[in-house]
């Protein structure tokens, strides 16, 4: 959170454990609001995998973002990365029952999305095809 706006929360009486909450609620949904996060999530939903494995089943994921991603799962506690000793090394990565949680409230988006599909397109329909109702005026001051 910027300190402008720590500052100004705090000033409005927002205590310093709100700040954290704040904070740690809007990098939560940053990263999971991220494409490569939920493709991720779900790819490993259903079990462990190599990293190799994991980058054939996300299409259009480079490796770099895939190991940032990955990375960055790890640290929040929702991905485990375990290293085999074997020659060759041997990596898998499996979702923590943190990230099995998530992986279980991300299905549970996809449906409600499935299920008004038809309503979302035909709003935006609707939408598009009256152009000027539906454009952004600035209020008069």
């Amino acid at each position: 959170m910027t300190s402008t706006l720590g500052a100004v929360l705090a000033h409005r009486g927002v205590t310093p454990d709100c700040l954290q909450t704040i904070e740690l609620v809007r990098d939560v949904l940053a990263r999971v609001g991220d494409k490569w996060t939920l493709l991720t999530i779900t790819a490993l939903a259903s079990g462990p995998l190599r990293f190799t494995a994991l980058h054939e089943q996300i299409a259009g994921i480079s490796q770099r973002m895939l190991s940032q991603t990955l990375r960055a799962l790890t640290r929040d506690g929702l991905v485990t990365r375990t290293a085999y000793p074997q020659v060759p090394p041997r990596v898998e990565y499996a979702l923590t029952p943190l990230g099995r949680s998530l992986s279980e409230t991300v299905d549970g988006l996809v449906r409600w999305v499935r299920d008004h599909q038809g309503d979302i397109a035909r709003n935006r329909d609707e939408f598009d095809q009256a152009p000027a109702a539906n454009t952004a005026t600035p209020p008069h001051a």
